[in-house]
């Protein structure tokens, strides 16, 4: 979310020194040679970019991501026309499910003409609810379709022995992105437009005004007595303090107006003889709520839960009010996606692994995942020669820290065993009907995990996404398939570009092995202090540093950068880019780099990084994204780092009073 695997530090494969005509890979039409890149590097790179590129209506930010995921989707529209148009497809098959997933889902006018039909059973089921018992019975059967309420139950690896699936129960049941929306006064006009929202969906269902407003206060009342005992973002990046286990005699003794054998049941679970409760204080003040709130206002918030998410994939009048609040006030977009892209995405959710088997056959190149894999020797090879210059760390801590390198288990492009989809039924009843069986099915596979080993070969992410991640509890590192394309990955340009882009995004999932949370995960993925003391010490001094130099950054009016929140991803950017470079410098074996286009290799190299965190974001999902979100904007991203770096200084000739300069003793090294 493993093969072991030793890469010794001499292992550098497939270095070449390129020539002229190798195809530079940053893109020459961005740079803006009217600003120095002593000062700013990042308009240097994108400024003309920045200039000339607007955000798609559709959209509350664009860049790399959305340039490389408008290809993927291009390719997911011919792939999914093709299995739409399949005659042959016999019933049962992933052909089928595929083809009648999206047909149904594309079917405006089958939606239109249904309209609330299809959650009417569900809603139904909800009115019926009389007593406390048959709230959790419901709440059970919803949470089942993967339809939240008050209770957030799931089952994943046990932090502190991570062979070992474990029973989680987490905080949940809010609407707005994080408890702070409900109580800080900057937030104060989202939660009021998120209140009309509420009253303008229960209109949709029939009410009239007047009730659909009552009902909306009741939900909000609900919600923020929820939030009083939930953990904001910050709050929850202590992976220590999100592992409480808990005996049954505990648990049960901690909240024992919630009837948990009759909510277990419902669920098709085995009560727990153990649990592991990431935030206690949510299940202590549900244990108090859960009586204080009335079965009326439970029922509401049950529906609220239900219609919110199903709304969506309902009829028009459903869909454009999700997106007036979940898409023009949170992030500013100005209109939807066209269905066919909305339609997409929900079949990746829903049969991520059927259809990316088919993308992966399709589109992905095998060539991509053999020199991908090559950069990934090299920047191991890389890190090990990093820790091992390492002035603050003793030897033992560097001996557990290459042990953690040695037990990387690294992913490429696609799973070696697909997702048996036989179980999952998809019809052309209804949209929602389908969306609601993958909840359904995907919550089966989940306590299906129970009592069994955890499979560490088993995937985070479906094949056509265009992003990568590292898993602590595993140690792994996966790049699927969707994210080795141009601008991250060009098979046509030199080492100087790849290492630059592609290089930093592998040495950035290697480093979240070494971040402020994965720091704390040893070599086999247990949440267990591997560090001395004096070296836990000093790698959080060195924290300190770039939370501070984070939380400097202003990125909107008076909002600054969340240097605390951001700090995982900001020590995974300044990580793998060093690393990346070492790679890159390593390829050369001792040569000069190439000249190309007037470039120097260094020089390229950081060009290409900068030029991958090309950003443009609307005001409200920037100021979402610092609320909420643990990744900075672009453009902190592409010139933090490199502000650190004395081998940027050194390629673009950066001097004190340069606006890239920071001084010596506020750059941070970390790895």
């Amino acid at each position: 979310m493993q093969k072991i695997l030793f890469i010794a530090s001499s292992l550098f494969l497939g270095a070449n020194v390129f020539s002229q005509t190798m195809a530079p890979g940053i893109n020459l039409s961005y740079i803006d040679s009217s600003v120095s890149p002593r000062n700013d590097i990042y308009k240097y790179a994108n400024g003309k970019w920045l200039q000339k590129q607007q955000i798609p209506a559709s959209d509350g930010s664009w860049g790399s991501f959305n340039e490389i995921h408008e290809g993927n989707s291009a390719n997911l529209k011919t792939l999914l026309a093709e299995v739409s148009k399949d005659t042959k497809a016999l019933p049962g098959s992933n052909a089928q499910k595929i083809k009648d997933f999206y047909l149904t889902g594309m079917d405006s006018a089958k939606a239109e003409k249904e309209g609330v039909a299809p959650i009417s059973a569900d809603m139904a089921s909800i009115d019926l609810i009389k007593t406390k018992d048959e709230l959790l019975k419901t709440t059970a059967a919803l949470n089942k379709k993967g339809i939240g309420g008050m209770i957030g139950f799931y089952v994943y690896s046990d932090f502190k022995n991570s062979n070992a699936n474990a029973c989680y129960l987490a905080q949940t049941g809010l609407g707005l992105p994080d408890k702070d929306f409900y109580f800080e006064a900057k937030y104060d006009a989202i939660k009021k437009e998120y209140e009309l929202h509420i009253t303008r969906m229960f209109e949709c269902l029939g009410n009239t005004p007047a009730i659909a407003e009552a009902n909306s206060k009741i939900i909000i009342n609900i919600e923020s007595q929820l939030a009083k005992n939930c953990q904001n973002a910050v709050e929850q990046r202590d992976p220590q303090k999100q592992y409480n286990p808990y005996t049954q005699v505990e648990w049960l003794k901690m909240s024992p107006n919630v009837d948990w054998n009759i909510y277990f049941t419902a669920l098709g679970v085995k009560l727990p003889g153990n649990i592991i409760i990431n935030q206690p204080k949510f299940y202590e003040g549900l244990n108090t709520l859960i009586n204080s709130i009335a079965i009326a206002d439970w029922k509401l918030f049950l529906k609220w839960k239900l219609i919110s998410e199903a709304a969506p994939y309902l009829s028009s009048k459903f869909v454009k009010e999700s997106f007036k609040f979940n898409g023009t006030i949170l992030a500013g977009k100005k209109e939807m996606k066209p269905r066919y892209k909305r339609v997409q995405a929900t079949t990746d959710n829903v049969l991520g692994e059927a259809l990316g088997k088919l993308y992966v056959e399709k589109y992905f190149n095998g060539d991509s995942k053999k020199r991908v894999n090559t950069m990934i020797d090299n920047l191991i090879a890389s890190y090990r020669e990093r820790i091992n210059t390492r002035d603050w760390m003793s030897i033992d801590t560097k001996k557990q820290a290459q042990l953690k390198l040695d037990k990387i288990i690294r992913k490429i492009g696609f799973p070696d065993t697909w997702i048996d989809y036989t179980p999952l039924p998809i019809t052309t009843e209804s949209y929602w009907k389908n969306i609601s069986n993958g909840g359904k099915f995907q919550f089966a596979r989940m306590i299906n995990k129970i009592g069994k080993p955890v499979d560490r070969m088993e995937w985070g992410m479906t094949p056509p996404t265009v992003n990568a991640y590292y898993n602590p509890t595993s140690n792994e590192i996966a790049f699927p398939a969707g994210i080795m394309q141009v601008p991250f990955f060009d098979p046509k340009a030199d080492d100087a570009y790849n290492y630059g882009v592609m290089g930093s995004i592998i040495g950035h999932e290697l480093t979240h092995g070494f971040d402020d949370q994965g720091s704390q995960f040893d070599s086999d993925g247990n949440l267990k202090m591997w560090w001395t003391d004096t070296d836990y010490k000093n790698f959080k001094n060195k924290t300190k540093l770039i939370i501070d130099q984070f939380n400097s950054y202003k990125a909107i009016d008076t909002l600054h950068v969340n240097g605390e929140l951001t700090q995982g991803e900001n020590i995974a950017d300044l990580g793998g880019l060093t690393m990346a470079y070492y790679a890159y410098k390593k390829s050369l074996n001792g040569k000069k780099s190439p000249v190309i286009a007037g470039y120097t290799g260094e020089q390229r190299f950081f060009i290409a990084w900068a030029q991958g965190w090309k950003t443009l974001m609307r005001d409200a999902f920037l100021k979402q994204m610092i609320a909420t979100n643990p990744h900075s904007p672009g453009n902190f991203r592409a010139m933090g780092p490199l502000s650190n770096m004395q081998e940027f200084y050194d390629a673009f000739d950066v001097k004190q009073g340069d606006g890239m300069y920071r001084p010596a003793d506020k750059r941070v090294s970390i790895w």
